[in-house]
């Protein structure tokens, strides 16, 4: 195959083959989201329960918008597979990289190169990081601008067992821009929790605008992790919990603590424009407790909710939940494991 033919002749295929992430475990759902969106398809784990390779039956321009128009829950990144070589043969990154610089879309531009290694895989000793190193070194022929966010384009190498996969895409087909869709935050000193990276990748992922907003509640919100985001962003907040809020929080003037069950306390019709909860509740208390205080919640209001995967069948849980809520006037604007979210989806939802 003429290289600088490689991309045209993959995306014009009747198959196409992506390299697929989950959050740990989760890879199976994945998959089977995957087998209700096309079809049918085959598979191959990489990583056990967090990355396979798939092969879809449907040209690879066309699936990859049928993913990134309608995303899926568990499916976290992908990326397009339109060159594998064996990943034990001595010139490897020589073959990849002068596929590569023949490619003329890939010449000055602003690209992200995404190396990701399985922990088996036979390809040399060295990290994910040098072997990025090592393969922007090889590219320099392309006289382009390396770059970790806002890519026209972005270049991965996924380094599995015995296998090297590449493909080029541009972000947003990728469904992140993140490596592997692993968003990272940097903990903040006098942060309470780790709880807050939900809420700032929400943020990203769903584009919401939490400056937007004016009043918050926060059901089940001890210790105060998405209380003290919520602040930060400007609003006034009601925080519900029979547990004690963290001291940092007590004294803050934007903040009303009600410590009490969230069946005990009632509120204003339409008092906020902002409902979150990240109670470790069972999912059936969960949404009865925020059901029953949507009154609350204007018309037009958002809700940001978890959900807590506490059984084997999370596809049906998730179904029956996402009813419940459009039986309670929420219309599901997303649905998404991020990959801050452990045992447990994020619910972004608008009140009408």
């Amino acid at each position: 195959m003429d290289d600088k033919q490689l991309t045209n002749d993959v995306l014009n295929s009747a198959t196409s083959r992506f390299i697929c992430t989950a959050n740990h475990g989760f890879a199976p759902y994945a998959q089977e989201e995957l087998r209700r969106r096309f079809g049918k398809l085959k598979s191959k784990t990489l990583v056990s329960g967090e990355v396979f390779l798939v092969t879809l039956f449907e040209e690879a321009e066309r699936a990859m918008d049928m993913i990134a128009s309608n995303p899926l829950i568990f499916l976290r990144h992908i990326q397009p597979v339109q060159l594998e070589l064996h990943a034990d043969a001595d010139d490897v990154f020589e073959q990849a990289a002068q596929c590569l610089l023949h490619q003329d879309n890939l010449h000055g531009a602003k690209l992200s190169l995404q190396v990701r290694k399985a922990d088996q895989s036979v390809v040399l000793p060295e990290s994910a990081s040098q072997l990025r190193e090592m393969m922007q070194n090889r590219l320099s022929g392309l006289n382009a601008e390396f770059v970790v966010r806002e890519a026209d384009k972005v270049i991965s190498v996924f380094a599995a067992e015995d296998m090297l996969y590449i493909g080029v895409s541009e972000p947003k087909l990728n469904l992140s821009d993140w490596s592997g869709g692993a968003i990272r935050f940097q903990r903040e000193e006098g942060q309470i929790s780790r709880a807050k990276f939900k809420l700032l990748e929400a943020e990203i992922s769903f584009g919401i605008d939490f400056g937007a907003f004016d009043t918050a509640l926060d059901i089940g919100a001890a210790p105060g992790g998405w209380t003290s985001f919520l602040l930060e962003r400007g609003m006034h907040v009601t925080a519900v919990d029979p547990a004690a809020m963290h001291e940092s929080l007590l004294d803050h003037p934007s903040l009303r603590i009600f410590k009490k069950n969230a069946s005990e306390v009632h509120f204003r019709d339409s008092e906020f424009d902002l409902l979150v909860c990240d109670m470790s509740w069972s999912p059936k208390q969960m949404v009865k407790l925020v059901t029953e205080l949507l009154p609350s919640l204007r018309p037009g209001g958002t809700a940001v909710v978890t959900i807590k995967l506490m059984h084997k069948k999370p596809m049906a849980l998730i179904d029956d939940v996402i009813s419940s809520f459009e039986s309670a006037s929420m219309q599901v604007q997303r649905a998404k494991q991020l990959f801050h979210n452990r045992d447990e989806i994020t619910l972004y939802m608008i009140k009408y």
